[in-house]
């Protein structure tokens, strides 16, 4: 970079870098739409020219405060942005390309340290919410092609700047997005870091030996742990160019990995990349010439661990087992002790009903035995002549008895049946009562407010009838004027008059309207009056309903609207049968002609 004075002359003289000085100076979401374009507009227009041209804006919008709020600006709310995470995916491919090629700026350890690893965090939280919001709804497709947006995002600037790698590993937006099982999401990560390794080289020997052995941990536990050819071959390729630019990766894949050659053989030969697979199954062998006499010397201590491991394990079980022993007979002893006292239980409460049915039986039998031994008595006691006549009077009173429970019992039956239609019979006659009311007021509402109609056409029958009609009328009835200037003078008066009427109308029908308000508060006033309390109970309150015109129509009004309310709350059922008492009643003469023609109870 030049003279920091002639960038700062270069910032202040540009006008577009300016007014998006002024948009950024609060981080809002407001702005955030009009930023975004205007960020694209000028990075469009400057990547056209001259590269110097480009790297002086992007140096003025990293010193505007532009690119910061940028960077802010990876955490707003979809909900209140046009666009949402789109919008929001296209805000963090122009930071990271600002990022790229910005040249030399002032404090370059601010630069470095501070705002690029702020970047970094901000594209990893977007990258978190995005995978979030793609696996909440398994049909958002278009969540998991941002996602891949905002890796390459930051796969973009982890090229140009290759420190923030041991920042990317730490961040917990980083882990959480690692740690999940899906294989899209999977796929994305492991591709990133291909393509970070495939261009450029430098990278991985760059890299602590913290950062390789995190970045190894990663990719091995993808290759064990799916099952997917793509993440299989992508894995496969990053350990083989992870071994080819630095030396320690195969340290420590044999120190933290052993077998990992026979896994890979196992679980993806046959899967499509048996090059690749075979290139980095020779590269493990091929490093490793004592293998098989370690292998030999530490399978006797393997067996002698295992077989420590095997007994610790049976004499925990055992002692396991020990402690469990009394409460498991407790809790045995517990059971069978509930399960004879719930047999007892049982045991005793069917003996007493059992008890209780043979008493009853037996009072019942004591006493048909006491009622037979009655009659035999009162037998015994009454004549010879009297005993037909006492005994036919109890036969007609036990046919009286059966007849009296046999005939209510069918009346019941009877009802059960007749109930549905006789609650159809009333719901009809409410619904007929109500259909006739409504009929009532449809015709007087047709009657007032129908307008005149003309007469229609005249047919050829009837306009020779008419003619007929008004010769005979002309030659009972001859007309006073003889002259055609006549008959002209006497259509002009009648004209007149006609057109006297219709203006004389209005005021005729504004009278009528006043009529009837002066009768309508003569109402109100009756009712008022009707309701005031005595003399002796009146208040001021009372009094002022008189003595002010609008107080009565109001409370009046209050009135019909709290009627009204109350109506309204009702179920339509409990209004078909209710009408108001000030409604006329149907004619005798309508009433027949509308219910001649419903349905009553099932009958027409």
């Amino acid at each position: 970079m030049g003279s920091s004075g002639e960038d700062e002359a270069h910032v202040n003289l540009n006008p577009a870098l300016k007014a998006l000085r002024a948009l950024t100076a609060e981080t809002s979401e407001q702005s955030f739409i009009e930023v975004l374009t205007k960020v694209k507009e000028l990075l469009s227009r400057k990547s056209v020219g001259d590269q110097r041209d480009l790297e002086k804006c992007k140096q003025g919008l990293y010193y505007g405060g532009i690119l910061a709020y940028c960077s802010a600006a990876l955490r707003f709310s979809p909900a209140k942005i046009e666009g949402g995470y789109a919008s929001i995916t296209q805000m963090a491919d122009i930071i990271s390309t600002c990022c790229v090629g910005i040249g030399s700026v002032r404090d370059t350890e601010v630069f470095l340290n501070r705002f690029l690893p702020s970047v970094t965090e901000n594209l990893l939280f977007l990258a978190h919410r995005l995978k979030n919001r793609a696996l909440g709804d398994k049909g958002q497709i278009e969540m998991l092609r941002l996602f891949r947006k905002v890796f390459d995002s930051l796969s973009w600037l982890l090229r140009a700047y290759s420190h923030l790698i041991p920042s990317v590993l730490l961040s917990k937006h980083y882990e959480s997005v690692q740690m999940n099982e899906d294989d899209e999401v999977s796929a994305v990560t492991l591709l990133m870091w291909y393509n970070l390794f495939r261009t450029n080289s430098a990278v991985v020997s760059e890299m602590g030996r913290k950062a390789l052995s995190s970045v190894l941990d990663d990719v091995v536990y993808k290759m064990s742990s799916s099952s997917n050819p793509v993440i299989g071959s992508t894995a496969t390729k990053i350990v083989l160019l992870m071994i080819e630019q630095h030396s320690q990766t195969l340290q420590l894949l044999h120190k933290h990995y052993k077998g990992l050659d026979d896994l890979v053989r196992k679980d993806w030969q046959g899967k499509g990349f048996d090059a690749a697979l075979e290139q980095l199954i020779d590269r493990l062998q091929a490093e490793v010439p004592e293998r098989d006499n370690q292998a030999k010397h530490s399978s006797e201590e393997r067996v002698r661990a295992a077989c420590v491991i095997q007994a610790v394990w049976r004499a925990y079980q055992t002692r396991c087992r020990i402690k469990k022993l009394p409460r498991a007979v407790s809790v045995l002893q517990r059971s069978f002790r509930a399960r004879r006292r719930r047999l007892q239980e049982e045991t005793e409460k069917r003996r007493a009903e059992e008890e209780l049915r043979h008493q009853v039986l037996l009072r019942r039998q004591r006493a048909i035995r006491q009622f037979r031994q009655r009659q035999l008595h009162l037998m015994d006691i009454l004549p010879a002549d009297q005993v037909a006549r006492y005994l036919g009077e109890l036969q007609n009173r036990a046919a009286l008895l059966i007849q009296r429970m046999w005939r209510g019992y069918r009346e019941r039956q009877r009802f059960q049946k007749s109930r549905y239609q006789l609650r159809q019979h009333k719901a009809a006659v409410i619904l007929q009562r109500a259909i006739l009311r409504f009929l009532k007021r449809r015709r007087s509402q047709r009657n007032i407010l129908a307008p005149w109609k003309g007469p229609g056409g005249l047919t050829d029958s009837r306009r020779t009838e008419l003619r007929r009609q008004i010769e005979e009328h002309t030659s009972l009835y001859p007309s006073s004027v003889a002259s055609v200037e006549g008959t002209v003078e006497l259509h002009e008066k009648a004209q007149s008059m006609l057109q006297q009427h219709l203006m004389n109308r209005a005021s005729d029908r504004a009278q009528e309207q006043h009529r009837q308000a002066l009768l309508a508060q003569i109402n109100t006033d009756m009712e008022l009056l009707l309701n005031a309390p005595s003399l002796k109970e009146a208040t001021e309150e009372d009094a002022s309903l008189f003595l002010s015109r609008s107080t009565p129509v109001a409370v009046c009004a209050r009135q019909s609207h709290n009627a009204l309310l109350q109506s309204m709350r009702l179920p339509w059922w409990r209004m078909l049968g209710e009408e108001s008492a000030s409604q006329e009643m149907l004619s005798h003469k309508d009433y027949d002609a509308e219910f001649e023609s419903l349905y009553l109870g099932g009958q027409l």
